[in-house]
């Protein structure tokens, strides 16, 4: 089984590189984070005729989540339990099901735009109820895993030059920490593995030549339980899907499952 996630940024902006993708790639289950549209504008129809179902967790131009599957979808989850509101109302940020017997969590976690805004406070209790809500599944004897953007680049390594980033979002010790959690639940990164690149990262700003000089982060992420962990057989970031013009300013993480 082929299982990905992959922030794309704007759904109906990148649907004809997301169709194309789920074509070439052979992926069974893919975690979409960073909809922007509301649940209505959804292309379900286009997703059906490729053989996927969904669940989507979409409320407008922000935000948005889903889970697609062409192995089954069952169980489906809308929305984090127990998850912090921000500004009076829950943003839409998590999405789960059950795929082919994997237990999945699309994930988009709050940015928290800086340290000290409310929005950063915001980002560490969405976190701490994340791990909450993980810890049931994390424990059981099922593969499971929560894949997605997290805002959170686990390691200095995982930032392209750690002395840019003093003072901000993103490598807090405080993040880190939170996130760091989820793994104290029973959940651990896949990504740590031989790879073909030295820095595997997922995201480059637009700006500033950010891709072609590699000025990137590690922050989409694939956290898998004991049984998830042992089913791995492969994991890498699709490079190639950030090339090119109308390319979202992610990359797809790809794992690859035994069956």
């Amino acid at each position: 089984m082929r299982i990905a996630t992959w922030n794309v940024n704007s759904i109906t902006a990148r649907l004809p590189r997301l169709l194309a993708w789920l074509e070439s790639s052979g992926t069974d289950v893919v975690c979409l984070q960073e909809l922007k549209c509301s649940a209505e504008a959804f292309p379900a129809e286009q997703l059906r005729e490729l053989g996927y179902e969904a669940v989507v967790n979409a409320s407008g131009r922000w935000n948005g989540v889903a889970v697609l599957s062409r192995v089954g979808l069952a169980d489906p989850v809308v929305g984090l339990p127990g998850g912090p509101p921000f500004d009076g109302g829950q943003e839409a940020r998590a999405a789960a099901a059950t795929c082919g017997g994997v237990r999945v969590w699309s994930v988009y976690v709050p940015n928290g735009r800086e340290v000290g805004h409310p929005h950063f406070a915001y980002k560490l209790e969405w976190l701490a109820a994340l791990r909450k809500a993980a810890e049931p599944d994390a424990a059981g004897e099922l593969p499971f895993a929560v894949l997605g953007d997290f805002n959170v680049a686990p390691t200095d390594d995982d930032v392209w030059d750690i002395s840019r980033f003093d003072g901000a979002t993103h490598v807090t010790d405080a993040e880190r920490a939170a996130l760091a959690a989820l793994r104290d639940a029973g959940l651990a990164d896949v990504m740590p593995r031989p790879l073909k690149y030295d820095h595997p990262f997922t995201y480059w700003d637009y700006r500033e030549l950010g891709f072609p000089k590699n000025r990137g982060m590690r922050i989409d992420l694939v956290c898998g339980n004991a049984p998830f962990q042992s089913a791995v057989q492969d994991a890498y970031v699709d490079r190639e899907e950030r090339k090119g013009k109308g390319a979202s300013d992610h990359a797809p993480v790809v794992v690859d499952l035994e069956p």
